[in-house]
Order: C-alpha cells, then sequence, then structure tokens
C-alpha cells in the first residue's frame, strides 16, 4: 500500500481490534488501574455531529496513553437510553420508545465505531434494559429502607430507627426528617396501628412520598426539576412550566448537604463547577427566629443571616405558594391575593431568584408580631421569597437589604435606619463593617456587626424568641415522573400507603400500553397497562381486575427520573455481567472510583450532585470503598457551528445577499449550511428544492452571486449548522478526525469548526505517510540516525508526553507537526526515529499508526507497546550556529562545536571564504568572539 489508503486502513484496524477484544479490561490484573470515562450519551435520532466527540476522542488519547505507560485501563461506553424525546415520538407515531431507542443505539454504535475509540463494549450499560434497572430498583429500596442518622452523619438501616422508636419514642434522636414531626414515646410508638407506624416512618425515610409543590409541564405531562427548567420552561422543547401541588416521590438528598459540600475539598474537579454546586446548595449560618402572627395560632418562623438587624425589621415577605398565606390573608386583601399568587405560578423557582429588577408583592392585611418588642410588622407576600428556601418567609430590613429597601420604597412602606452614622436616602446599608455600629436597637446599641451577632444569638436562645441554624438552599429531589419510559417504581400500594417489594422479586418491568399519553382520569400513562397490579401471594404482576385489596394491590403509576440510571452507571461498568450484585466487591476493591472523568459543566446541578449524594449513600450502607466516585473531572468545552444566515426583506418574499443589506431592515433566516460554499455563496436553486417556503423566493445577488451571512453559534439540528462526523471519515479519514478536533484548541474552551481548515491536518497526516513512503514505497533504514533527527525525535517525546499529562492535546498535535516538519527536512526514513515516533502518535491517529507498527514488522497490535522516554543527553545542544557580524553587521552565519575555544573559533571564522570576501585583504582590528552567541570582526 504506497498511498494513504485511509479507508481501508480504518476498516482493517477497526475490524481487527473488534475480533481481538483488543481494548477489554481485566478485573483480575497485576498492573496498576486506571478508569476513564466518558458521561454516556442520550441515543437521540439525529445521531452524533462533529461536536459530539470532542470528549470522547480526548478521553481515548488518555486511555490509550495509559494503556502504552503499562496501566490496565477501563474505558467503557454505554446508553443513558431512558428519555423524554422516544416517548414523544411514541406519543406521535404509536412505536415503542423500546424500539425508537434500539435503533439510535445502532446508530450511535456504528457512528463511535468509525471513530476509533478504544472503549470496552463487552461492558456496555444500557439504562432501559431491565437486568440493568433491576438495580436502579434495587438502590431505590436501599434508600428506601434507611434513614439518616444526624450524630453519626450517616446513612443507617430503617430496622435502627424502629428499634429506637420502641425503646425510646422519637426523643433523643437526631435525624433528617419532615419540618412537622410531631413527638412521641415508645409507649405511644406502640399503641399506633401498624399503617400509622408506616406514616411516621415515611416522614424518616431517604426516599419517601409526600404532597410537595412541584414544577408541572401540562404539554410533556410530567413533572420536572429545577435544573431541567431554563427561564420558565422545559429545556426540553420550550414548555410553559407552572407550579402544582402533587403527591410525589422525593430523595432526602438535603440530609447530606454538608458533606456534598465537604466532599469537594477533596475531589480533583473544576473549580467553576465546584462553585456552582456550593452555591445550588446555598450554605447560609444565622438564626430562626419565631414572630408570632397577631390573632392567629401561627408562629412565623424566621430564617436571618442576620438577626444583629433585628431591630430594623419594618415589614415581612412570604413566598406567594406558602399554606400560611391563606390562613392569615384578610378578606379584603384575599382576591387580590389569589391573583398574585395566580401569577406567580406562571413562573419557575429560577426566574424568580434571577429576576432582580421587578419590584411585586400584595398585602395579606395580617401583621406579625416583633419577637423583641412586639411591635406590629405587617406581612405581604413577594415573588422573590421562595417556600423552599429557609422557611419561605422573610423579615424585611429595608436599612440593611438593597432589594428589601426596593421594596420598601415601592410600596411606601417605613424604613428604621438602625446604622449609627450612615447615610440610606438612596440605598440600603449592605456593608458589615467592624467599624460600623448599630443605634435604636435596645441592648445591641453601640455593638458592631460581630459583637451584635453573638449578644442578639444569646438573647435569642436564652428568651425562647428563636435560636441558631445553619441552612441550606438544598431542597429534597423529586424522584417522581408522570411518564411511561422510565424506571418503574418498585412499590405497590396497600391502605394508601407504599409497600416495596422484595429485593428477589426485582426487576419490575415496564408493562406495554397501547397509550402513552395520561389515561382520561389525568393519571400517569402506566395508568393505561392493563396488567399492572402486584399480587402478593404469587410474586408477579397481574390484571388490574384481580386488585382485591387483600393480596393483590394497585403498583406505583410514577416513574423514575433521567438522573436515576446515571446515578451509579459507573460501577456497573466494574462488573456489567454480575447478576447477584450491582458491583461485587471485589471488582469494587479493584477499581474504586473514575480516575478520569468527562462531561459538559451543565450537568454541575443535576447528574453530578445526584450521583454524589448516591455514591455518599451507598458508601455509608457499605456497599461502596469510596464516598466520591471521580478524582479527576473535566468539563470539555463545546465545538460550536457556524450558521449561515440569508436576509427576508420583513413581509416579502425577497432576500438580499448580504453585501446588499446596508441599513436596511431585514428578518435574518438560517439556511442549510450544505447549501453554501466555502466561500460563503449559496446555491439558490438548492435552497428552492429544500423547503417549500423558498420555491417563489426573489434573491438579488451582488456581482452574480449571492453571500450569505455567518454566526458562530451552538450546534444544533434546528439551527441547520450540523455537521455529521460521518462525512468527515469519509473524506478525510477518522485519524483526520481525531486530530482536527484536539488541534482546535483546549479542551476546555468552546471553539468553532471550520471545515476548511481540516485540510492542514489531513496533509500532515499524509505528511508522516511519506517519511515512511520517501519513493513511494516503505522504505525504513537501520542506519544510525545523526543528532538533528535524534534531537528532533526526543524533544517531540518530551513535549507531548509533558503535554498528555496535563491533557493539553492542541499543543501535542503542533508538536506532531513541527516534528514531521524537521524530520522532512532531513530526509528521516530511520527506523531508529520512525519507530518511536509511530507509538507516540498512536492514541492521537491510532488506525494510521496499528498499519504503520504492522509494515515496520511488528505482530499483533501496537495498543500495549511501552510509550517512548525521551533521553536528555539527545537535548544537550553540541554546536551553535553563530552569527557572524562585520562592524555590527550580521553578514553570514557559521554552525562551530560550543566545545571550541573562543581562539579557535576566531582561527575558524577568520579562514572562511566568506570572512575573506567580506574583508577584501584588510586585516582586522579586532575579533570579538562571546562563546555560545556572537561573533563580531572589527577594522
Amino acid at each position: 500500500m504506497a498511498g494513504y489508503n485511509f479507508q481501508e486502513i480504518e476498516k482493517k484496524w477497526q475490524k481487527y481490534w473488534a475480533e481481538n477484544h483488543s481494548f477489554r479490561a481485566s478485573n483480575d490484573s497485576d498492573l496498576p488501574k486506571y478508569y476513564v470515562l466518558d458521561m454516556f450519551p442520550y441515543p437521540s435520532g439525529a445521531g452524533l455531529h462533529v461536536g459530539h466527540p470532542l470528549g470522547y476522542i480526548a478521553s481515548d488519547i488518555y486511555a490509550r496513553y495509559k494503556r502504552h505507560k503499562g496501566f490496565n485501563v477501563l474505558h467503557p461506553q454505554g446508553y443513558d437510553s431512558f428519555g423524554l424525546p422516544a416517548e414523544q415520538y411514541a406519543i406521535q407515531t404509536g412505536q415503542h420508545p423500546e424500539r425508537t431507542t434500539a435503533t439510535n443505539i445502532a446508530r450511535y454504535r456504528e457512528q463511535l465505531d468509525r471513530m476509533g475509540f478504544s472503549f470496552d463494549w463487552h461492558r456496555e450499560v444500557r439504562t432501559s434494559d431491565p437486568q440493568y434497572y433491576r438495580w436502579t430498583q434495587w438502590i431505590f429500596l436501599q434508600l428506601f429502607n434507611a434513614y439518616y442518622d444526624k450524630k453519626l452523619d450517616q446513612a443507617r438501616p430503617i430496622d435502627a430507627l424502629v428499634a429506637h422508636f420502641e425503646a425510646h419514642g422519637n426523643h433523643n434522636l437526631s435525624a433528617a426528617c419532615a419540618d412537622d414531626v410531631l413527638a412521641f414515646d415508645a409507649q405511644q410508638w406502640a399503641s399506633f396501628s401498624s399503617d400509622e407506624q408506616q406514616r411516621i416512618l415515611l416522614d424518616y425515610r431517604l426516599t419517601y412520598i409526600s404532597e410537595t409543590e412541584v414544577n408541572w409541564c401540562p404539554e410533556l405531562g410530567t413533572v420536572l426539576a429545577n435544573d431541567e427548567i431554563i427561564n420558565g420552561v422545559s429545556e426540553r422543547g420550550g414548555y410553559l412550566v407552572t407550579k402544582k401541588k402533587m403527591k410525589q416521590w422525593s430523595m432526602r438528598i438535603g440530609a447530606y448537604a454538608q458533606r456534598l459540600l465537604d466532599g469537594l475539598e477533596h475531589i480533583d474537579w473544576p473549580e467553576s463547577l465546584k462553585e456552582m454546586q456550593r452555591n445550588w446548595i446555598g450554605k447560609s449560618e444565622g438564626a430562626l427566629v419565631h414572630f408570632p402572627v397577631e390573632n392567629h395560632s401561627a408562629i412565623l418562623d424566621v430564617f436571618t443571616t442576620r438577626p444583629d438587624t433585628l431591630f430594623g425589621v419594618t415589614f415581612m415577605t412570604l413566598a406567594p405558594e406558602l399554606e400560611l398565606v391563606q390562613q392569615i390573608t384578610t378578606d379584603e386583601q384575599r382576591s387580590a391575593v389569589n391573583a398574585y399568587i395566580e401569577q406567580t405560578q406562571q413562573r419557575s423557582e429560577r426566574d424568580r431568584m434571577a429576576d432582580v429588577k421587578s419590584i411585586s408583592g400584595v398585602f395579606t392585611g395580617a401583621y406579625a408580631l416583633h419577637p423583641l418588642t412586639q411591635e406590629r410588622i405587617p406581612i405581604w407576600i413577594g415573588d422573590y421569597v421562595l417556600a423552599g428556601y429557609g422557611t419561605g418567609a422573610v423579615m424585611a430590613v429595608p436599612c440593611g437589604d438593597q432589594r428589601d429597601y426596593d421594596f420598601a420604597k415601592h410600596f411606601d412602606i417605613p424604613i428604621k435606619n438602625i446604622f449609627a452614622n450612615t447615610d440610606i436616602s438612596t440605598a440600603a446599608y449592605t456593608e458589615k463593617s467592624s467599624t460600623t455600629v448599630l443605634k435604636d436597637s435596645d441592648f445591641l446599641n453601640g455593638l458592631s456587626y460581630t459583637d451584635a451577632m453573638e449578644r442578639v444569638l444569646n438573647h435569642l436562645e436564652e428568651h425562647g424568641c428563636g435560636k441558631r441554624r445553619i441552612n441550606y438552599r438544598l431542597r429534597d429531589a423529586v424522584f417522581s415522573r408522570q411518564r411511561y419510559w422510565g424506571e418503574p417504581i418498585p412499590v405497590y400500594y396497600k391502605n394508601g400507603l407504599p409497600h416495596p417489594l422484595a429485593e428477589h422479586q426485582l426487576p419490575l418491568v415496564l408493562p406495554n400500553v397501547e397509550q402513552y399519553l395520561p389515561t382520561p382520569e389525568g393519571a400517569p400513562p402506566l395508568g393505561n397497562a392493563t396488567h399492572w397490579a402486584w399480587d402478593t401471594v404469587n410474586e408477579k404482576v397481574v390484571a388490574n381486575s384481580s386488585i382485591d385489596h387483600q393480596t393483590v394491590f394497585p403498583l406505583e403509576l410514577n416513574t423514575m427520573p433521567g438522573w436515576a440510571g446515571s446515578s451509579w452507571y459507573f460501577y456497573r461498568y466494574m462488573d456489567a455481567h454480575n447478576s447477584d450484585e450491582f458491583v461485587g466487591k471485589k471488582a469494587a476493591q479493584y477499581w474504586r472510583e473514575v480516575d478520569l472523568y468527562l462531561g459538559g459543566s451543565e450537568h454541575a446541578t443535576g447528574h453530578l450532585l445526584y450521583s454524589r449524594f448516591w455514591q455518599k449513600f451507598l458508601f455509608d450502607r457499605g456497599f461502596l470503598p469510596v464516598d466520591e466516585y471521580a478524582k479527576k473531572l473535566i468539563n470539555q468545552g463545546m465545538i460550536l457551528g457556524t450558521s449561515a444566515l440569508i436576509y427576508r426583506k420583513p413581509g416579502t418574499q425577497i432576500y438580499l445577499s448580504k453585501g446588499l443589506i446596508n441599513e436596511q431592515e431585514v428578518e435574518p433566516i438560517r439556511v442549510n449550511i450544505s447549501l453554501v460554499n466555502a466561500a460563503d455563496e449559496l446555491d439558490c436553486e438548492a435552497l428552492r428544492q429544500w423547503q417549500p417556503q423558498f420555491t417563489e423566493a426573489t434573491f438579488e445577488k451582488e456581482q452574480g452571486v449571492f453571500k450569505v451571512g455567518r454566526e458562530v453559534e451552538k450546534m444544533s439540528k434546528s439551527k441547520y449548522n450540523v455537521v455529521n462526523p460521518d462525512q468527515i471519515c469519509e473524506q478525510y479519514g477518522a485519524d483526520t478526525l481525531r486530530m482536527y478536533e484536539m488541534f482546535l484548541g483546549p479542551i476546555e474552551q468552546a471553539k468553532p469548526w471550520n471545515t476548511a481548515g481540516i485540510s492542514g491536518v489531513y496533509s500532515f497526516l499524509k505528511k508522516t505517510w511519506r517519511l515512511f513512503h520517501p519513493n513511494n514505497a516503505f522504505e525504513v533504514t537501520d542506519d544510525a540516525p545523526t543528532a538533528a533527527m535524534l534531537k528532533s525525535l526526543h524533544q517531540t517525546i518530551k513535549k507531548v508526553t509533558h503535554d498528555i499529562e496535563q491533557f493539553s492535546f492542541n499543543t501535542c498535535v503542533s508538536a506532531f507537526m513541527i516534528c514531521v516538519n524537521e524530520l522532512s527536512a532531513e530526509k528521516c526514513h530511520h527506523r531508529a526515529i520512525l519507530e518511536p515516533l509511530t507509538i507516540l502518535l498512536s492514541p492521537f491517529s491510532p488506525h494510521m499508526a496499528e498499519e504503520l507498527w504492522s509494515l515496520l514488522g511488528h505482530q499483533g497490535s501496537i495498543t500495549q507497546v511501552n510509550f517512548p522516554e525521551y533521553a536528555e543527553k539527545y537535548l544537550v545542544e553540541s554546536t551553535k550556529n553563530y552569527p557572524v557580524s562585520f562592524n555590527g553587521k550580521m553578514r553570514f552565519t557559521r554552525e562551530l562545536s560550543l566545545e571550541l575555544s573562543p581562539k579557535e573559533i576566531e582561527a575558524i571564522i577568520l579562514e572562511d571564504e566568506q570572512t575573506q570576501q567580506q574583508l577584501q585583504g584588510r586585516t582586522p582590528k579586532k575579533v570579538i568572539v562571546v562563546p555560545g552567541k556572537i561573533i563580531n570582526i572589527v577594522g
């Protein structure tokens, strides 16, 4: 094979790798382990575009590098195969999501294989496989049968909690639980019925069912988590999201809030992502202050981080969705309050938190009593207060908080200044200065922030008006979805209470349904199943008509959320075929955790937080050896698309070439980039054929061509700017695609795709090929290489080794290009140089490297061959290319040994023909030699 026939080469070695299981990792190896993992993809119908493989290429380079360095590398891949798109397609077409998903997975696999990834496919997982989600259901049961012991700071079996109840009731118990738990003693516990005991236990279980205010998306027919909503609409589909009270399964992630914060200090994750998680968890230290409601039995508990400002409170604001609002609102204010509540329900919590400019609220007509002064304080509602954060109530101190200040000014509420020597005429005083002291604050007068905080906290606790409190913004995670295509929750209902299936009864498999929409009565899609009841005697799913509420009971109709299966999948890869455990003890002890995890930062407060929660829980229960599952995380940047835009005159079918726009009013319209050539010229006739809306279009051209505009933005099918990697592999080869994506820039940064730029990398690979095929045939010599060749090789080994370890893959590609240029100039075809260079290239362009390795006479794969190491002796400079100057002006250069003395250098230079030509028979006055730097002849 003379020419670089990448298509033949790539097919050959992909077939070899598959047949020889080249990338299978062993669970029983004496080699040190290294676990490289990509966030597994959701297999969408659109397949992969060139932006998707970026992280996969980077992880594959590192996995291959680690194999060369003598590690037993686990580099698996699978599919997060439960998801809304497949279900939406099923609703539209009636085709079962399982069929759609299988088709999409086959397409993904074809594309991934074509790019030469060294995945261990023997360990493939699919979250929608019953043999996988059996263990997701099993983990759910472990959470259901556990509670969080605050004293031990860990999860414990629910049986231990029952034993405490039997001995002490819930006295002397420090456990994560619902807010409204009533006290009881051991005797009372014994007197409760079984159902009453189960209801109490639900207040403590780590997964529980309760009536919760949720984000409801009518179009999708399901509840969404906060991280699945963007700007008040669903991330998937852009549908309106409202607030709704529903019975939902939730997970008590809040019990782990502090540990989730502490754990961030022990993992090598991007600091920006850690900060996102810290902000999401939202730790605050302060006080819980009790405000009685006038003429009402209710007590308003308010969490504040500034109890030192208690004497500055002039009003209170409650979250509109708080139940207490309806109880305390006066008749005169009820219609205004209800209207405001309805308005608030149309906004997501994220929108409300982000909107700092809008000011809105309504007075309830009710008053609270100041716990220290008994002053009447008006109670308002405002959408900037959230029911789920703190207690859903704010004590407003307008003199010290800008939002309270703006609210008070807007609604003409009095503002009381409690800060001495400060001006609040135009803005609140928000500093915590040690030099500013309090005034008009009774026993706090004259005290600074630090001193006043300690004094008021002591006072509140001594007088029963409040207590110290640490608060977290993190809410318990809603775990129900009103969808079909998800993991069934392994629970049946008896007397309205959830009862778990036994572990040996798993998996509870999704039933077939004819309709994927909610039932006419509004129940989730599983309500359409004719066989969805649990026979407790025969331990199997039976027909709904068999329900007798004695031995046959209805099953849970909700399914698990999308993040359930992705919260533990990294451990299933360790032991993918274990039918007895989700991961065996031996495999877990060997692999322990992921050494390198790659994925997008958009998962910071979703998957990456929930998975850490499950990890810590499973660690607590002794199922896993570590409480963080990923040592190092890299967030790869996004490859951006370059969209093509044409410009329409409003209200017409006239489109202007970009250069004709000038200052005219136009509407930009995106068109498919495949209709535009490298010179940004649009094929107008092809556009007419592309979509009916352009059939009758008029195109005003400039100099006979129609130029499009360009915009760099997210690569997306909806923007018509997607580049298919199959086309790149077909035209240039997978190795070119791999190297080009790395060459675009640092892995963490966003960068625009430019197909025109790929030819440079393709040319580099062809040039590399020619080092081995100088006369259009394979030709490698065993001659000793020159010092220049050795220097070029070892500089590259040193640079590439260092940069791979730093995940700086773009600079590696640059180093390869420099090396190949230098070796080409040296006419290097020497085995001693080209063999190590081939190994060096192997992680980046594995197909070419395998072929060259074979041509060099080696048997088998290059995969496990030791990575070359540089020798410092080849990097030491032995000569210097001296600039030779005459009266300060450089005239020529001469390469001389660095071991020569100044006298020897002077003698050599004076005898040089070029020197004689410059002197023209004159005798120089002086010769200045600076060893290793310059030579200057004066005279």
